[in-house]
């Protein structure tokens, strides 16, 4: 049979996403602030979109003349009855200048008017306060207007830039390296690559550099911890041979190999003792302080109290919800209108994209309480008897049970909190793999077996440091369960806690400090 194009017509079944079905699933992986910074665009682009009045807005507007939803925010402050306080206005069109009163009088104008120096006219301020107090329905500025930026490391830098560096190809080259600075205040790309990018050479590169190094806060510009740490102590006077010989052997520093250290830079343990304690004074760090992002407070998602009956009230944060209504009474009023074409169009995607964000919403929230109220069923022992009693838990365990998809679990669990009894916890910890029992018992959550390990670290021994091999034959003695030395290695370095050797070494030099 030979081959030959041709036309068929074919009827088929598949699953396709939706741009709102995609964004209905999207909705379920944001976090809280996340989710208002997107209700709040939505509510700017739909007008059939409001806020859903608290009780004493609705009170306050229900006591007044009734006006469109739109506008009750603005109502609350005009109950009807009371009697809003008059502002009068100044009259100072026959107002005269300072100078000319001055004049007038043969004398000096701060000697008449001291509060007007600066100022030629006494109607500017008179009309600039009299027009700032009679603005209808202004409310009090916001005290954040008042408080200064706060002061970032590039701006610190820049007004120092701008005193030390004088020709304009140096103020390039400067503010280049400005520009590529982390925020710990380290110069993240060489100069040789600036060179090349600027088309100079390199010796004018390092001669900016050098410049730029002296800037405040000491140790800024530098290209590793060593030269960071050197410019804070050349700034003190403090970098001598042996303290230079010291900043090339960090890596003994961190391992606490002190014997090592001696040998390097000749010291004796008085010598080592006192520059280590001068190493400790320094900011490894120098652009941290001028970090302007921020802190965001961690919110719980969901509160789980325990109940009267001896069970446990689970319950949403309702104060981080969105509450959005319809306003459908708008839309009707709109509608007798009879608009049509693009108004029309425009008017009902506006009512479905808000029926849709609704329903979402609400959606939204009911998976997040199914999949809170499935973690705390499963970990009920861990509420009432710590992290020691923490089960493993899938993600496939959790939606079998409250029949969704396995990615729906992983969405809704991402950047929520819940809130318990033995404190606040992201919803992803609750998530931990299996490690098997010798005994034939229940497994053990591999989160607990790091707890149990570091318990143990804690409670060591200084002269007696545990090794892994130590520790995995103890948790197998000790709670029956089957974990490889490799295994308490990986937990070990996971929680950034050092060998045994490591250890060892720093218990020795803190019994010699202390």
């Amino acid at each position: 049979m030979a081959l030959t194009p041709r036309l068929e017509i074919r009827q088929s079944q598949g699953l396709t996403l939706t741009p709102q079905l995609m964004l209905s699933i999207k909705l379920l992986q944001f976090s809280h602030l996340e989710l208002k910074s997107f209700v709040e665009e939505e509510m700017l682009r739909n007008p059939l979109l409001e806020r859903e009045e608290t009780t004493e807005s609705a009170v306050s507007a229900s006591q007044g003349s009734p006006e469109p939803a739109s506008s009750q925010q603005s109502n609350v402050n005009n109950v009807e009855g009371v009697r809003q306080p008059e502002i009068a206005e100044l009259d100072t069109a026959d107002l005269q200048s300072a100078s000319s009163i001055a004049d007038t009088m043969d004398t000096d104008a701060a000697s008449l008017f001291p509060e007007q120096v600066g100022q030629d006219s006494i109607r500017a301020s008179t009309q600039t306060y009299s027009q700032s107090q009679r603005v209808p329905g202004s409310e009090p500025g916001d005290i954040s207007e008042y408080v200064s930026a706060p002061t970032t490391l590039g701006g610190h830098l820049a007004d120092q830039i701008h005193m030390l560096v004088e020709t304009p190809a140096e103020r390039l080259i400067a503010h280049h390296l400005l520009n590529n600075l982390d925020e710990k205040g380290y110069l993240d790309i060489s100069c040789s690559t600036i060179a090349e990018q600027l088309g100079t050479d390199l010796a004018a590169v390092e001669t900016v550099l050098a410049v730029l190094q002296t800037c405040e806060p000491s140790g800024v510009f530098a290209r590793n911890l060593g030269e960071c740490l050197a410019l804070q102590l050349a700034e003190k006077d403090r970098l001598d041979p042996m303290m230079g010989a010291l900043l090339e052997n960090l890596d003994l520093v961190a391992s606490h190999d002190f014997t090592a250290l001696k040998q390097a830079t000749g010291a004796s343990d008085d010598d080592l003792a006192g520059m280590l304690s001068e190493i400790r004074q320094l900011d490894p760090r120098p652009g941290r302080a001028f970090d302007g992002a921020p802190i965001q407070p961690v919110v719980a998602d969901v509160f789980v109290r325990e109940g009267a009956d001896g069970g446990w009230n689970i319950e949403l944060n309702s104060e981080i919800l969105p509450k959005v209504l319809v306003n459908r009474a708008y839309y009707a009023q709109l509608s007798k209108r009879g608009p049509k074409g693009e108004e029309k169009a425009f008017l009902v995607d506006c009512l479905q994209t808000a029926n849709w964000l609704t329903k979402s919403l609400d959606q939204r929230a009911r998976t997040i309480l199914k999949t809170a109220t499935e973690i705390v069923r499963v970990q009920d022992a861990f509420l009432l008897h710590g992290v020691t009693r923490l089960k493993p838990m899938t993600l496939k365990m959790v939606a079998d049970a409250i029949k969704m998809h396995e990615s729906t679990i992983s969405r809704v669990t991402s950047n929520k909190y819940i809130s318990t009894p033995r404190g606040l916890f992201e919803m992803k910890y609750f998530f931990t793999t299996a490690l098997g029992s010798t005994s034939g018992a229940s497994e053990h959550s591999a989160e607990s077996v790091r707890h149990l390990i570091r318990q143990m670290i804690d409670g060591e021994d200084p002269g007696k440091t545990l090794s892994d091999d130590t520790i995995a034959a103890r948790l197998r003695e000790t709670i029956h369960v089957d974990v490889a030395r490799r295994t308490v290695a990986k937990y070990r370095e996971g929680m950034h806690i050092p060998s045994s050797v490591i250890r060892r070494r720093q218990k020795k030099a803190l019994n010699q400090a202390g």
